[in-house]
Order: structure tokens, then C-alpha cells, then sequence
């Protein structure tokens, strides 16, 4: 089984983002914006990584890509979430980022399955 290209391409351009973000963060935003866009930044390239990680580990097959996905969808929902919510003054983001949080999490769990399930077949 292959690497899966369209969610390297989603998570090179989340990487990118999250680098965008934080350099945002660093250089141009006031301090009540700073801290929220770091923390979008962080968690949005955390979560790129894992969706690289899952595109190209081919021995999780698809439960892999599934949580290369959830990780990477996820992370950018979380991180525009709290970019609306500091930019925008958007506060009614606050109930979207939880979203992002929960696609997160659900990325790790599924990235475990994959990995209990690899073993599994490859024992």
C-alpha cells in the first residue's frame, strides 16, 4: 500500500500555516492575541507532523490515514478557531474549537487502533 498524497498535501499546507501563525504571533500581534495564536500555531504543526506520520507509515494501512486526517482536520479547525477568536473578536468561536480538540484526540486514539492492529497482523 502507498502513501496517501492528498493528506501529505493537506498537512505540508497545515505545517505552513502553523509557521505563518507563529511567526504572526512572534512579530506582529498585540499581546491579547499572542498567546491564542501560539497555541493554534503549536497544536497546528504538532498535528501536521502526525498527519505526515500517518500519510507515509504504510503498514497502518487505513485505520493510519483515518487518523492522519482526524489529526490534521482537527489541528486546523482548533488553530482558525482561536485565530477568529483573537483576530476577529469572534468569541462565538469558542464552541468550534472544542471541534478541533475532539478531531485531535480522536486522531491519537485512532493512530493507537492502527498501531494495536499493525502488530496484530504483522506478529
Amino acid at each position: 500500500m502507498s502513501h496517501d498524497r492528498n493528506l501529505l498535501v493537506f498537512a505540508a499546507f497545515n505545517g505552513a500555516m502553523a509557521v505563518a501563525l507563529g511567526a504572526f504571533a512572534a512579530h506582529g500581534a498585540g499581546p491579547a492575541v499572542k498567546s491564542l495564536l501560539t497555541t493554534g500555531a503549536q497544536y497546528q504543526m504538532v498535528h501536521a507532523v502526525l498527519a505526515v506520520v500517518c500519510a507515509t507509515w504504510t503498514a497502518g494501512g487505513k485505520i493510519a490515514r483515518i487518523a492522519g486526517w482526524l489529526a490534521a482536520s482537527g489541528g486546523l479547525i482548533f488553530s482558525l478557531a482561536l485565530a477568529m477568536i483573537g483576530l476577529l473578536s469572534l468569541p462565538a468561536m469558542g464552541m468550534v474549537a472544542p471541534i478541533g480538540g475532539t478531531l485531535m484526540i480522536g486522531g491519537w486514539i485512532v493512530l493507537a487502533i492502527a498501531a494495536f492492529r499493525s502488530h496484530i497482523v504483522n506478529a
